[in-house]
């Protein structure tokens, strides 16, 4: 016997083909359910990262104190640094540097590096600035404007009196703002006794009791340990309260500075 196979007939469908039968490819969707969720979950991620960022630097511009600052102080520009912080809502609590302070008082002592605060500052009104001259060798190298002085008026030529005028050493002006520093030279023909001139601010009402207390007596600058020791140009604690007697001897600690050059 012989084994035959049979030939495949052209044209017939009935025959095994011996693979899976084909499907339909679907043109894809452009509008996909998963397609549109993962875009909208990136879109929130951005936003919230943003947003997210944009309060981590919510800062604002305020003033600062470029030095310490006694209480009674008319503020000036070089007294003042700006700094960006975050205040959140205490930001109207402090001084913008979009509003300008120059002229303005320090109701109290600041630090350096503190932020303005509203609260300190006052009006520039019942004070008066006063220009005491002093010989340089008495007058602290290192004193600075916002600086605590107590003045003394000494009756000794040594220290630039006019002459002997009774009383050894009074105290005219005590615990005042010093406003400015001039007339101190740094050159080589400085000298111990070259005039300094030490801008104070007192009360106006005192302005007078200073002036009559020095009398022509030479006078001793002698700077306090901070500023936030209490300014009393407002409080009678200049000549005019306390001039009147005398200190008995030369205040402890006080010896000529020596030149300043």
């Amino acid at each position: 016997m012989s084994a035959t196979t049979a030939a495949p007939v052209a044209g017939r469908t009935d025959a095994p083909t011996g693979g899976p039968a084909p499907r339909r490819v679907r043109p894809p969707r452009w509008l996909d359910l998963r397609l549109v969720l993962g875009v909208l979950l990136v879109l929130a991620s951005v936003l919230l990262g943003a947003r997210v960022v944009t309060a981590a630097d919510a800062t604002v511009p305020v003033w600062s104190a470029a030095g310490d600052l006694a209480a009674g102080t008319v503020l000036a520009e070089d007294d003042l640094v700006a700094v960006q912080v975050r205040l959140d809502d205490v930001a109207g609590q402090y001084l913008a540097t979009s509003t300008q302070p120059a002229g303005r008082v320090l109701g109290r002592a600041v630090r350096a590096g503190e932020l303005l605060p509203r609260s300190v500052l006052e009006e520039a009104t019942g004070r008066v600035q006063l220009a005491l001259p002093v010989q340089a060798g008495y007058v602290p190298p290192g004193l600075a404007r916002g600086q605590v002085v107590d003045v003394y008026a000494v009756a000794d030529p040594a220290v630039g009196a006019t002459g002997q005028t009774g009383g050894d050493v009074d105290l005219v002006v005590s615990a005042a703002p010093v406003q400015a520093v001039t007339g101190r030279g740094d050159g080589v023909l400085s000298t111990a006794t070259t005039t300094v001139q030490v801008v104070v601010a007192v009360a106006a009402e005192d302005a007078a009791g200073v002036l009559g207390a020095i009398g022509g007596r030479g006078l001793v600058v002698v700077v306090r340990d901070s500023v936030d020791e209490d300014a009393a140009v407002d409080e009678g604690g200049t000549a005019g309260g306390t001039a009147g007697g005398a200190v008995g001897g030369a205040p402890a600690g006080v010896v000529p500075a020596g030149p300043t050059g």
